[in-house]
């Protein structure tokens, strides 16, 4: 199996980063501000999940690792967003998280398309 090293890492530090702007959302946030935290971190730590899973995709393509990184990039996008419009007052950023859900939306997109071009033997 080959391993995509860096896809990797990029999703294990979106996993830490979501785990931590959870963490603050529980414990730390104001009532105001906790629902747009505690959305981003959900999004973006299923789609680290889902990065981490496309680095190490058994079967090595294209399709695949862009998937994975459309998932990291567009969960990371989404989850800054959201952050940004709770955390520094910024509304506007509210029209650049729908970004991050193109992106993920193509992530799972990419990697139907792949699973469907995917040559399997019988079990």
């Amino acid at each position: 199996m080959t391993v995509s090293r860096s896809l990797a890492v990029f999703a294990a530090l979106n996993g830490a980063l979501a785990v931590a702007v959870g963490a603050f959302a529980a414990h730390g946030a104001g009532p105001q501000v906790k629902p747009l935290l505690t959305t981003g971190a959900h999004y973006e730590l299923a789609h680290a999940v889902l990065a981490l899973v496309c680095a190490v995709w058994p079967v090595r393509s294209r399709t695949i690792i862009l998937a994975g990184w459309l998932a990291a990039g567009g969960g990371l996008v989404f989850a800054l967003a959201l952050s940004a419009v709770a955390l520094l007052s910024l509304p506007v950023m509210g029209a650049v998280a729908p970004v991050g859900g193109l992106l993920m939306i193509a992530a799972w997109l990419l990697i139907g398309f792949a699973a469907l071009r995917t040559q399997t033997t019988p079990v």
